[in-house]
C-alpha cells in the first residue's frame, strides 16, 4: 500500500471513530439518518458544484445505478448501527462491526474482484476472527453468562459487518473501475439518500422537531466528519485494492473501543480493548500483505 493511502485512511479512520462517538451519544434512528444526508447534501455543495465544472462531469445510466445502489448500502448500514448502538456498548458494537467488516471484504474482494492478497494478510484474518471471539465473550458466547447486552450487541454488530463489506465492494467499483470521483459519488450518494427518507421527515414532524431542537449541532458536526472520513476512504480506494483499504482502515476500532470504554463509561475496559488491539494487529497483517 503507497504512503499516500495509508495516510489517507489513518485520517479517515480517527475522523470515522469520532463521528461514531457522537452517533452513540445523540441516538436519533430514521430521522437522524436524515438530517445527517440533508446536512451532507448541503456542507459539501459547493465543492460538488464546482469539481461538477472543472470536470464537465456527466452520468450514464450505469453510474446512476450504482450512486442509487451506494445511497441505499449506507442507509441501510447506518440504520442498523444505530439500532445496535441502542441495543449495546460502543466499544462493544463499533468493534465487532468494523472488525468483521474486513473479512467479510476480502473475501469478496477476492471472489468477486478478483483481488489476492498475500498470505500475511490472509493471517490477519484469522487474528480478526479470534479477535471478534474474544471481544464477544469467548466460550461464554456456548456457556455460561456473556457480557451485559452482548446478545443483540452481537447481532447488529455482525449485521453491521455485512452491510459495511457490502458498500465497500459496491462503492469500490465505482471510483476504481467506472472511475467516479469520489466526492461527487459521495455527495450525490447523500442527495439520493436525503430524498429516500424525505417521506419519513414529513410523516415524523413531531421526532425531527425534537432532534433539531436538542442535536442539530452535533448532527452537523457529524454530517461534516461522515462525510469528509468517506470520501478520504473513497479517494483511497480509487487507486487501491479494496483488500488493502478496508482492513486498513478498521484501526478506527481501537479509538472507538477506547471512547466507548472510557469516556462514555462502558466497562470492561481492558478486554474490549484488548480485543480491539488484536483486531488492529489483524488488519495490518491484512494491510501489508
Amino acid at each position: 500500500m503507497s504512503g499516500a493511502a495509508l495516510l489517507l485512511i489513518l485520517a479517515a479512520a480517527g475522523l470515522h471513530a469520532t463521528w461514531n462517538f457522537f452517533v452513540k451519544r445523540i441516538g436519533g434512528g430514521v430521522m437522524l439518518a436524515w438530517l445527517l444526508a440533508l446536512f451532507s447534501t448541503g456542507l459539501y455543495a459547493v465543492p460538488a458544484v464546482i469539481i461538477w465544472r472543472q470536470m464537465q462531469a456527466s452520468f450514464s445510466g450505469t453510474d446512476l445505478f450504482f450512486i442509487g445502489g451506494s445511497a441505499v448500502l449506507h442507509l441501510a448500514y447506518f440504520l442498523t448501527l444505530q439500532a445496535g448502538y441502542r441495543k449495546g456498548d460502543l466499544s462493544l458494537v463499533y468493534p465487532l462491526a468494523r472488525g468483521t467488516a474486513p473479512l467479510l471484504t476480502t473475501i469478496g474482494a477476492i471472489v468477486i474482484l478478483a483481488e489476492r492478497p498475500g498470505w500475511l494478510a490472509l493471517s490477519g484474518i484469522v487474528l480478526i476472527v479470534g479477535s471478534v471471539f474474544f471481544l464477544t465473550g469467548g466460550l461464554r458466547l456456548f456457556r455460561g453468562p456473556r457480557l451485559p447486552g452482548a446478545g443483540e450487541a452481537i447481532r447488529y454488530g455482525l449485521f453491521t459487518g455485512m452491510w459495511i463489506a457490502a458498500y465497500s465492494l459496491w462503492d469500490k467499483y465505482a471510483v476504481g473501475v467506472l472511475l467516479l470521483n469520489p466526492l461527487l459519488f459521495s455527495w450525490f450518494s447523500s442527495v439520493a439518500r436525503s430524498i429516500m427518507l424525505l417521506p419519513a421527515a414529513v410523516t415524523e414532524r413531531a421526532a425531527l422537531r425534537s432532534l433539531w431542537r436538542d442535536h442539530r449541532n452535533t448532527a452537523l458536526l457529524v454530517a461534516f466528519l461522515s462525510s469528509l472520513a468517506y470520501i478520504l476512504v473513497l479517494t483511497a480506494m480509487s487507486f487501491t485494492d479494496v483488500s488493502y483499504v478496508a482492513p486498513a482502515r478498521e484501526v478506527s476500532i481501537l479509538f472507538g473501543a477506547f471512547l466507548g470504554a472510557r469516556i462514555l463509561g462502558e466497562g470492561h475496559t481492558r478486554q474490549r480493548l484488548l480485543a480491539a488491539a488484536g483486531m488492529v494487529a489483524g488488519v495490518v497483517c491484512l494491510a501489508l500483505g
